[in-house]
């Protein structure tokens, strides 16, 4: 499965990348295939070790904050493997058709 997650402190006034750098190197620490960028960051990997990340990423943030933001988006497909890179190849080809 692919699983896109965005998790913050939901009440920061002093700003959330120190919260959301202990989330990613949870994700980093993990072994698992990822990609971060400005608003997801998205693992690949089997539903429980990827839900695991989660919940242990959401945790390294709620220490941080007494009230904490998650968003999930997942794609989930038995068999296949390997997608956070061939999903984007499928797409520039089409784009390279052009």
């Amino acid at each position: 499965m692919l699983l896109a997650f965005s998790v913050a402190p939901a009440n920061s006034g002093d700003g959330v990348s120190e919260a959301v750098a202990a989330a990613v190197r949870v994700v980093r620490d993990s072994g698992l295939p990822y990609e971060t960028t400005a608003m997801f960051t998205t693992i690949e990997g089997e539903w429980d070790e990827v839900m695991d990340v989660v919940k242990r990423a959401t945790e390294a943030v709620s220490s941080r904050s007494p009230r904490t933001s998650l968003v999930i988006k997942a794609d989930i497909r038995p068999g296949y493997t390997d997608q956070l890179r061939q999903k984007v190849e499928r797409v520039n080809e089409h784009l390279e058709q052009d």
